[in-house]
């Protein structure tokens, strides 16, 4: 792809966190009533609101592109291009006045992230990873951590809730091995772990919107990040996401929850 590509989707994607953060900001002063979804998780008329506009951009400047997002589903996945939404991650957070929430915006070509967007409006935070470009914090360049050891390790999780029977055992594996955690940063946790404070990431997602912004914003910071069996994270995975600040680490995890993920399958 033409570098000059990139950069006009880095700079469009920097437009769409620049509307997504000013609607939100302006929504967080007031009391956000929310409903819930059919999986019991919350909405909000924000989380409706950022991404109808975002939508909106993307179709006037991208009319061939395709997006998926979280609240109104997919359109045109089949695009060469495809961009995935999630207007706001960590609802709950933002209802609650946690600014651990925020927007997430990815760029995939052929099922391939490209770009990444992770965007804290509230303390006007913002990575960006792209195809070719070293991964940025408010436009300075970030690095992950150089720990190779799990029991050195900071290990985070979003939302221990997520975890059903089967694969709470494959979070506990890997909580045991490092040597502390932290909880409840959603996708916060993912744009400190490519600025190098979090060394490991692991999160039982269901779909794509969840995880796609992170993948580019961690590989280009000396990142790894994959589903749990290792494999590349695409527009068609689960969502379910390992991540960590090396390879080193990103090996060690995996050997670690692959008792509990051969358990898993024997059960299926």
């Amino acid at each position: 792809m033409p570098t000059s590509d990139i950069r006009n989707f880095i700079a469009f994607a920097q437009g769409l966190a620049d509307a997504s953060g000013a609607i939100i900001r302006e929504a967080a002063s007031r009391n956000n009533a929310f409903v819930s979804k059919g999986d019991d998780s919350p909405v909000t008329e924000i989380d409706r609101g950022v991404e109808t506009e975002l939508r909106r951009r993307i179709g006037a400047a991208f009319p061939d592109h395709g997006i998926q997002g979280e609240e109104f589903g997919a359109q045109a996945t089949d695009a060469e291009y495809v961009w995935v939404l999630d207007p706001i991650d960590g609802t709950k957070a933002f209802v609650a006045g946690i600014p651990v929430f925020g927007t997430l915006i990815a760029l995939t070509r052929r099922g391939i992230p490209i770009l990444g967007v992770i965007d804290q409006p509230m303390t006007r935070e913002r990575w960006i990873g792209a195809e070719g470009y070293p991964t940025t914090l408010n436009d300075t360049r970030v690095a992950t951590s150089d720990r190779k050891l799990l029991t050195e390790s900071v290990l985070s999780t979003s939302n221990i809730e997520l975890y059903d029977p089967e694969t709470l055992p494959v979070f506990q594996a890997l909580r045991t091995s490092v040597h502390w955690c932290v909880y409840g940063g959603s996708c916060y946790s993912y744009g400190r772990l490519a600025s190098g404070g979090i060394d490991i990431a692991i999160d039982r997602f269901t779909t794509p919107h969840d995880v796609l912004a992170h993948v580019p914003v961690i590989a280009n910071a000396g990142g790894v990040i994959s589903d749990w069996d290792g494999a590349p994270l695409t527009l068609h995975s689960s969502g379910h996401c390992l991540a960590a600040a090396n390879s080193d680490l990103h090996r060690a995890a995996l050997t670690q929850i692959a008792a509990p993920r051969a358990g898993m399958m024997s059960a299926a």
